[in-house]
């Protein structure tokens, strides 16, 4: 066949081993995607229907790329590819619950929660328990609530296990958060993926359907899943477990999204007798990458193992640059970038870094030097306040009990409904027990001040559905932004700011129009609008990309600067006192550095500032670095140390003292600033890294240590509260 003579050998046993379950180890640039578009265009030639075959993945953008991918192949070969389901995990399991919300005991109709909705519903819930938002940040309460879900923690249990009044607190929130979801009738994020495979466990009938239609499961970046989605892989994968699973066990790095290694481990437990099949045939890294990255990833101790063999050659020594500061490694690396423009200014460059705060040296250093660039992760269009705000108000037509969707647009544009009213209408809602929306007519009957904009804005909402109960989904949104003035307001907001959204709001109209005409309902654009991340929105037009390590995964360039190889940041610190975290972080730096095609520089400061620390302090290498063998590495020009066993490890004191005189003012007392300074390099600078309990924040990480005796100041970061400082005898702080 013509599809299989593009592939090689082992891709092709990959493609045709379409009996069973099968395990296809992938390293990075081996065509893994290129094995799942190929293997189910051979299913399409081989007779089977789409709508029994099913491949799934992470992205939006990967989803939509295997798509056309695969309807570019069967289209060849005078086939359909339209009824095939191929999408995302969370997609998936909207459609599913849409399809089956009886047995699921949902509306059809129901909505979905993005991050930012579920962040509202956080802030919702700590207004409705009178939980002060200065006490309980309502994004790590949400991550809290995310992770309980995702181990099946119930709000009573939350409260049973805590060991705190903030644990306490929590659990009441995360009680109010899954009440304010329910009168909405809304999902999150996790709940899609729950609700789903309780449906697929719990219902036999369900299951029984659904694993008979979907007769072929193929499976994207397995090494990313999570219980749940391995737990549906398995439920789907009926009696003929005709499961394909794909990926990297050295690529998982998001175990903060739930995903645990050795998933291609539990693959195998789960079904007995799966063939397993390495892809190690590399097309997009020269073999000298390949071999520093193996050999930093080889340090992990749970591998099932792999030998990647390029097809580009050996290719050039990877660089290393030893820098003086956080600027200097900057200026080093604008400069390798501009050189490397005008060389070819067709080129692909990226800057990776372990957190997103690194990026501000390179943005100022490539904005002086005049380079285009921009830094990935930036709101997608999905995410931009007026888009929300739009699709806000056609999700009231729908729901109108979502109270966190009508309190976004209650008063935008601006009608006169302030928060003395909008704390008058939580109140009233809360004492009856109904949503917002409810209890408008009460606050209405009581007379109450601003009782009149509500009904209107009621009644407004009413007339919406009355007279769009006709109309097609870009004729609802037309209605919507001219009789609630917003496409006008934007306007004007626009002419003062010099900004956008009405140009945002068109285009959101036409993303609509598009979509109905390729057969997709009101609720799927929704969804989709709900489901979509950042990397979607990934520009490849702009030749400079600056990003974290966890966004350049699935991306490749034609030169790679990993910048900040310092312990600390790669590995990162809240790593530190877990082997099992410094394995992820290694993996993190094997992402970043098989992202290369042709060069790639590895970069550290001797000295850094932190946003824990205004002063400079020395920065340790990565334990990453003395990993590359150093017979793959030279130093570039410029650096302060040589690779290898020659590297200088240890930082220069004098130049430390002069960046700290210059950074301190002078004062009255320079003895004191020279005890300080002992401290913090003497007994004190063995505390740092420790970690603490405290009796309201829980574990952190002492960062610095300023002053001595009963004066001892400690800077501690804690995951869910950031950093807080303490005098160190009223801290109550506990070694663990």
């Amino acid at each position: 066949m013509a599809l299989l003579d593009e592939l090689n050998p082992q891709q092709r046993e990959a493609v045709t081993a379409t009996d069973g379950p099968v395990l296809v180890l992938a390293g990075a640039g081996t065509g893994k995607t290129r094995v799942i578009t190929y293997r189910v265009a051979h299913l399409i030639e081989q007779g089977i229907a789409g709508r029994n075959i099913l491949a799934v993945t992470f992205t939006n953008k990967a989803a939509d790329q295997m798509r056309h991918r695969i309807a570019d192949l069967v289209r060849s070969g005078g086939h359909d590819a339209s009824d095939i389901w191929i999408s995302t995990f969370h997609s998936f399991c909207a459609r599913l619950l849409r399809r089956e919300a009886p047995s699921a005991g949902l509306s059809r109709s129901f909505a979905i929660y993005d991050d930012d909705d579920q962040t509202r519903a956080v802030k919702l819930a700590l207004q409705n328990l009178k939980f002060p938002e200065k006490e309980l940040a309502p994004r790590p309460l949400r991550d809290r609530i995310s992770h309980a879900k995702n181990h099946s923690i119930s709000p009573d249990e939350m409260e049973a296990e805590a060991f705190d009044p903030f644990g306490k607190k929590a659990a009441a929130v995360y009680r109010e958060y899954e009440s304010i979801l329910r009168k909405s009738a809304a999902l999150d994020f996790d709940d899609l993926l729950l609700r789903a495979v309780a449906l697929l466990r719990e219902n036999s009938q369900v299951r029984a359907r659904w694993s008979e239609q979907l007769r072929f499961i193929q499976v994207d970046e397995f090494q990313d899943t999570n219980a749940s989605q391995e737990e549906m892989v398995r439920l789907l994968a009926g009696k003929e477990r005709n499961v394909c699973v794909v990926g990297d066990e050295d690529q998982s790095i998001y175990s903060w999204r739930g995903a645990v290694s050795g998933n291609f481990q539990r693959f195998l437990g789960d079904f007995p007798g799966a063939r397993t099949i390495r892809l190690e045939e590399n097309y997009r890294s020269t073999q000298v990458i390949l071999d520093a990255a193996a050999s930093v990833v080889s340090h992990n101790r749970t591998r099932l193992g792999k030998d990647l063999k390029a097809t580009l050659g050996s290719g050039k020594l990877l660089k290393y640059y030893e820098a003086r500061d956080a600027s200097d490694e900057a200026e080093y690396i604008g400069g390798e970038i501009a050189s490397r423009l005008r060389e070819d200014p067709r080129f692909t460059l990226a800057v990776l870094y372990r957190t997103a705060a690194q990026s501000r040296p390179f943005e100022e250093t490539l904005r002086r030097i005049g380079v285009r660039y921009r830094v990935v992760g930036g709101f997608s269009f999905y995410q931009r306040a007026e888009v929300k705000d739009a699709l806000a108000y056609v999700r009231l037509l729908f729901h109108p009990d979502d109270d966190v969707a009508l309190l976004r647009v209650l008063n935008v544009p601006p009608r006169g409904i302030g928060k003395v009213t909008i704390d008058s209408l939580r109140a009233v809602a809360r004492e009856s027990n109904v949503s917002l929306w409810q209890a408008i007519p009460r606050i209405a009957a009581q007379k109450a001040r601003g009782a009149s904009a509500l009904t209107d804005f009621r009644q407004m909402v009413l007339n919406f559905m009355e007279e769009c109960a006709n109309k097609n989904p870009g004729e609802i949104l037309e209605v919507i932004l001219s009789r609630t003035g917003y496409l006008d307001w934007a306007e004007q907001q626009d002419h003062l700011d010099n900004s956008a959204r009405a140009e945002n709001l068109r285009e959101l109209s036409n993303a609509i129009a598009e979509a109905i005409e390729q057969g997709e309902t009101l609720e799927d654009v929704l969804d989709r609008a709900s489901l979509v991340s950042d990397t979607d929105e990934f520009d490849q037009t702009i030749p400079v990309s600056l990003m974290t390590l966890h966004s350049a995964k699935g991306l490749e360039f034609d030169h790679v600067f990993l910048a900040g190889l310092e312990e600390g940041l790669l590995p990162h610190g809240r790593s530190m006192n877990s082997d099992n975290d410094v394995e992820e972080e290694r993996r993190l730096c094997y992402v970043g550095m098989t992202r290369a095609k042709r060069t790639l520089a590895l970069s550290r400061a001797v000295y850094r500032r932190s946003w824990a620390n205004a002063d400079l302090a020395p920065a340790a290498p990565s334990r990453f670095l003395a990993e590359v063998p150093g017979d793959l590495v030279e130093a570039a020009q410029g650096s302060l140390a040589e690779p290898g066993e020659t590297r200088r490890y240890e930082p220069d004191p004098d130049y430390y003292e002069s960046q700290f005189r210059r950074a301190k003012k002078p004062t009255a007392h320079p003895a004191s600033r020279s005890a300080a300074a002992s401290a913090s390099g003497g007994a004190a600078n063995r505390l740092i890294g420790a970690r603490v309990r405290h009796p309201s924040y829980g574990i952190g990480t002492i960062l610095k240590i300023e002053d001595e005796g009963d004066d001892r100041r400690l800077t501690v970061s804690f995951r869910d509260y950031g950093t807080k400082k303490f005098i160190e005898r009223y801290a109550h702080l506990q070694i663990v």
